[in-house]
């Protein structure tokens, strides 16, 4: 059978063991689980784009799932309507920016950590380490005492240098590093290569597929932020597409132009995804922490 032999050159269960009456069971009900978790996953997600295709009057008086009529138009309206040009903008540059520092400065930390291991490296690895167990909420109320204290309220700088310091991404391009072969960089060193320049122009350039990783980790983090950009970017002409909708929803708006919203806010996160899930899967699990 074609999905025997799919997962058997794939999977962890052997061609042999599929001779088995009970291991093709379990197989076949794993299976059946999975398609039924996707289906409940991604059913929100089919409603909301449904019934944004319904009008105010339908939207309040029908209950029915599909809509009278699939008029594209009517999410053009929307798009127009709340200026969603502008708040997409607003959030590339956010995200563009958090891109740079994530990859730039977790990177550069990561192969300090690896390949120079100046004094107390052990220590800051350690602190690192500890990072991870710190959820990121907690540090919101200092952070922006911090912020305003330096008056950085209102322009994107803090969302850069917060995406730009974590753990995570620090770990992975340690554990990426720490694969590189020694002799590269004391050739480099040789040749008259200071630290700056090997790791930006060997160790970024082979490290291209955890960078890919960690920036679709970014843009997602960048882009679905809500509370820190909430906070430093309220009240400007800076927000973005999450602060926004949060807007929306306490303003005058209906609910059934909220629901678009809601579609243009979740589509690029979900396209990124879809396209990138292998490499995300496949270097993650390659380049992960190791126990």
């Amino acid at each position: 059978m074609k999905p025997v032999k799919s997962a058997a050159n794939n999977g962890v269960i052997r061609d042999f063991d599929f001779r088995q009456g009970h291991v093709r069971v379990v197989y076949a009900l794993i299976l059946f689980l999975g398609i039924i978790a996707g289906l409940i996953g991604i059913a929100p997600l089919v409603w909301v784009i449904l019934t944004g295709f319904k009008g105010i009057r339908e939207f309040v008086r029908s209950t029915a799932i599909l809509p009278e009529k699939f008029d594209p138009n009517i999410y053009l309206v929307t798009w127009r309507q709340l200026h969603f040009v502008v708040y997409y903008r607003n959030s590339l540059a956010a995200v563009a920016g958090s891109v740079v520092c994530a990859v730039f400065f977790n990177g550069l930390l990561g192969y300090a950590l690896s390949k120079i291991k100046p004094a107390g490296s052990k220590i800051v690895y350690m602190l690192v380490m500890w990072g991870l167990l710190i959820p990121a909420t907690t540090s919101v109320v200092p952070l922006f005492i911090n912020i305003s204290k330096l008056r950085l309220t209102g322009n994107f700088l803090p969302l850069w240098l917060a995406i730009g310091a974590n753990a995570f991404y620090v770990v992975l391009f340690k554990n990426f590093f720490d694969e590189l072969p020694g002799s590269l960089i004391e050739a480099a060193k040789i040749d008259g290569g200071t630290d700056f320049l090997i790791f930006r122009k060997i160790a970024l350039p082979l490290s291209q597929a955890i960078m890919m990783v960690v920036v679709m980790y970014a843009i997602n983090a960048a882009w679905s932020d809500f509370l820190l950009p909430y906070l430093v970017l309220n009240g400007s002409s800076l927000e973005t597409v999450m602060v926004r909708l949060f807007q929306f929803k306490n303003g005058k708006t209906n609910d059934a132009d909220i629901l678009r919203a809601i579609v243009f806010a979740v589509t690029p996160p979900i396209v990124l995804f879809l396209v990138f899930q292998k490499q995300i899967t496949q270097v993650t699990l390659q380049s992960g922490i190791k126990g």
